[in-house]
């Protein structure tokens, strides 16, 4: 149903707007169980993305580390290596 949600914290340049409302749409049709939510559910879906958004914001904004900042581009090669390892293709 949802792909994976990507770590967001650490990175340089860091997550943007955009990245943590992907996760934050990620995780609600996860727990919801709903792709694309019913016209009953979709204020209550969205409402429910800009509350998980915000607490993600609130949440990668108090988080501190001494490690060095990963790069976007490498962490996204490794992930894809280790998919074409686990499923094969290219």
């Amino acid at each position: 149903m949802c792909r994976n949600i990507h770590m967001l914290f650490n990175f340089d340049p860091p997550a943007t707007e955009d990245e943590i409302n992907a996760a934050a749409q990620q995780y609600v049709r996860k727990v919801s169980g709903f792709s694309i939510p019913s016209a009953a559910n979709h204020a209550a879906f969205d409402r429910a993305i800009k509350e998980v958004s915000k607490a993600t914001s609130k949440l990668l904004d108090s988080l501190v580390t001494e490690a060095q900042p990963k790069n976007r581009e490498a962490e996204a090669a490794k992930r894809h290596a280790r998919a074409v390892e686990r499923f094969g293709g290219g």
